[in-house]
């Protein structure tokens, strides 16, 4: 009797990323072996970076100022927000965007509004934001312009993500709750302070939580689909992993998701990436090069549509 040949095993290779993110005062690229490759001045917390299809960083330099740097880091555009009268306020910017047409999108506190920005610095577009509630750092977090035309709008001081046609009219709107959970204080409390939102292909919607400590995605009747809890996780070895302030998600081409898991203490990932089935595959714990306050990233490595 002849014996059936079996097919060799594999090891699975582990999961690397190189990536570039901001905190500790620079923002940094890190190889897929933790190693520091380039890095530039940064002391503000920035909430938002990305690369420029020609290679540059679109990154934040102050509460108000974004730049478009070189990899010899040139800055060869940059934008500085000012207070719009008849408001004489604080104006930040927590989320900004360059867009197809060249143009960059960028929303601003204070102002309450997102304008669309052309490469001599002249507003060629302007839409004001619903805001019922104002506050100079909190009107907004994460802003994205969707394929439909239409803006994302994280609100983190109303708790809710909404979505805006071009003249800014709401046309969706969803209101994070407590998730049956009390309201607490502090960087590692819980409440409703929403940092990420991002349109998937199914015309779903997956939510970075903020301070809601968790995951997860709505349909668009507002029903929760999908979530990561804040207590679900675990590593590889067991080991609990405890998500504080979720901030940074991206949605790999494999399915995968990766999000920022700030303000969560050395105990915990910065950052990690989940299978959709919730398998940690892949974290960074670098408390030398990155700390407390990750908030901004961006994976460098990954080939193929990545949903940002």
């Amino acid at each position: 009797m002849i014996a059936a040949a079996v097919a060799p095993v594999y090891a699975q290779k582990p999961v690397t990323h190189r990536l570039i993110a901001q905190d500790k005062g620079h923002v940094v690229i890190l190889n897929e072996k933790g190693e520091v490759e380039w890095e530039v001045a940064c002391g503000f917390n920035s909430h938002d970076l990305s690369v420029l299809p020609n290679g540059n960083f679109l990154i934040h330099l102050g509460p108000a100022k974004i730049v478009e740097m070189t990899k010899d880091k040139q800055v060869v555009w940059e934008w500085q927000s000012k207070p719009v009268a008849p408001y004489t306020g604080r104006i930040e910017i927590h989320g900004f965007q360059r867009l197809k047409n060249g143009l960059t999108m960028i929303a601003e506190t204070g102002n309450k509004r997102i304008i669309e920005v052309d490469k001599d610095g002249k507003i060629v577009k302007e839409v004001p934001l619903t805001v019922e509630a104002p506050d100079s750092h909190r009107d907004t977090r994460r802003v994205r312009k969707l394929d439909n035309g239409n803006y994302l709008v994280a609100h983190e001081g109303m708790g809710c993500v909404r979505e805006y046609d071009g003249k800014g009219k709401v046309v969706w709107e969803y209101k994070i709750d407590l998730n049956n959970q009390p309201a607490t204080g502090g960087h590692d409390g819980h409440g409703t302070s929403v940092f990420n939102a991002l349109r998937l292909k199914n015309g779903n919607t997956l939510i970075g939580g903020g301070n809601n400590n968790r995951v997860f995605e709505v349909n668009k009747a507002g029903k929760v689909v999908w979530s990561i809890e804040r207590d679900e996780l675990k590593r590889p070895d067991g080991r609990p992993i405890h998500l504080c302030w979720v901030t940074t998600v991206q949605v790999l081409p494999n399915g995968n998701v990766a999000f920022g898991n700030t303000h969560s203490g050395p105990e915990n990932p910065q950052i990690i990436e989940v299978t959709r089935d919730k398998k940690v595959v892949w974290m960074l714990d670098d408390w030398k090069t990155f700390g407390n306050d990750l908030c901004a990233s961006w994976f460098l490595d990954i080939k193929g549509k990545v949903i940002r």
